[in-house]
């Protein structure tokens, strides 16, 4: 799994079959050892997160056992919205 931070949906009016109602975001993923921004990805999106909010990612065949996308061309889906993380060096949790 990855993090990475909701920045904007992708509007696609002709594409596969497979994708017709699967909503389509661009995910910054968030490189956490140097603080960096990582690269832009496209993932589906099932559960509903919205611009802004950090979300966990998962990538290749996991991708596409989730839901009704075996058959999909999916390489990446948002799995979950992140509400908080711990920071271990202080114990303190950090609100997303």
């Amino acid at each position: 799994m990855k993090i990475g931070k909701v920045i904007n949906s992708v509007w696609a009016t002709r594409k596969a079959d497979s994708l017709i109602g699967v909503k389509l975001m661009i995910v910054q993923l968030l490189d956490r050892t140097n603080g960096e921004e990582g690269k832009l990805i496209v993932a589906a999106d099932i559960i509903g997160a919205g611009v802004g909010e950090k979300v966990l990612i998962t990538e290749g065949s996991s991708a596409r056992n989730m839901d009704h996308l075996n058959d999909s061309p999916i390489d990446s889906i948002i799995i979950g919205i992140i509400d908080e993380e711990k920071d271990k060096s202080n114990g303190v949790p950090n609100h997303a």
